[in-house]
């Protein structure tokens, strides 16, 4: 496993892969791994011969009065976690090396970000989609792997590299749950023991909505509100949205259809949480 600092190191390396032939595999994160990491780069060794994880807390995601300054952060933890997974490259740049001095382009997908945490997190897609396209640039995959937990954030990337012409495949990787059901997040780590038990009712309040979908109720408002109910008997007061929306274009809907999105936020201490299933 190869830790890589530098923008102009890791360009090298992948236009010498590319020479010989190889697919190369990145998968993103801002570190504080777990194992829906694991299950990502597991995927990507299956995929590619090369497998890049790259390491940088984007500090242009992060709006005013976010938890940038207390998001976790330690790299040898994060070397440690992945060490028997066989990594090939470990991308670890300073902010500097993304956000040189006088940086000013950024990348904006316009309709997609007005929705969802798009409304409650304005500048956080474009922050998101700005480092992402840096690193397409920087480490040049022919394959990249997205968590479905972070299901608007899928939608963004996908949508950009298609308007864009880009020659990645954008692969999305379900959601990894612990034992009661609660996605896996970095922000997991902010809850206490009870929060944490509290919060396994979000998947919970998902399936009860699946559930009154499938006795043939269609009205989006009296399906949301038997998950509301989920959330609220545990005390989850603090719902930024729940809503069943379009897939494709994250447009809340009246009537729920097969195929539909149903995505949550919730603020649970000092942790903002998300989560998402299809009906």
């Amino acid at each position: 496993m190869k830790l890589v600092k530098t923008a102009k190191e890791m360009q090298g390396m992948a236009n010498q892969s590319r020479k010989n032939g190889e697919i190369i595999c990145l998968v993103p994160t801002m570190g504080a791994l777990h194992d829906g990491h694991v299950g990502l780069i597991t995927e990507a060794k299956k995929r590619a011969d090369v497998t890049v994880v790259s390491i940088f807390i984007n500090p242009t995601q992060f709006g005013r009065n976010e938890d940038l300054n207390n998001y976790p952060m330690n790299l040898d933890t994060d070397l440690a976690k992945i060490d028997d997974l066989r990594v090939d490259v470990v991308f670890n740049p300073d902010i500097g090396e993304i956000y040189p001095e006088s940086f000013q382009t950024y990348v904006v997908v316009e309709e997609l970000q007005g929705f969802l945490c798009g409304i409650f997190r304005p500048g956080h897609f474009r922050g998101v989609a700005t480092v992402v396209l840096k690193l397409f640039n920087i480490v040049k995959p022919h394959i990249a792997l997205f968590g479905e937990k972070d299901y608007q954030q899928l939608k963004i990337i996908q949508r950009m590299v298609n308007d864009l012409n880009l020659e990645v495949e954008i692969v999305g990787f379900p959601t990894v749950r612990d034992e009661n059901g609660l996605a896996l997040s970095s922000r997991n780590a902010y809850l206490s023991a009870e929060e944490r038990i509290r919060a396994a009712s979000i998947s919970r309040a998902l399936c009860e909505i699946k559930k009154v979908f499938d006795t043939g109720i269609r009205r989006a408002n009296t399906i949301i509100e038997a998950g509301e109910k989920k959330l609220k008997d545990v005390g989850i007061e603090n719902i930024d949205y729940l809503e069943i929306c379009d897939p494709e274009t994250l447009r809340p809907k009246e009537l729920a259809e097969d195929g539909d999105l149903v995505a949550v936020a919730v603020r649970l201490g000092a942790a903002r949480l998300i989560d998402n299933t299809l009906l």
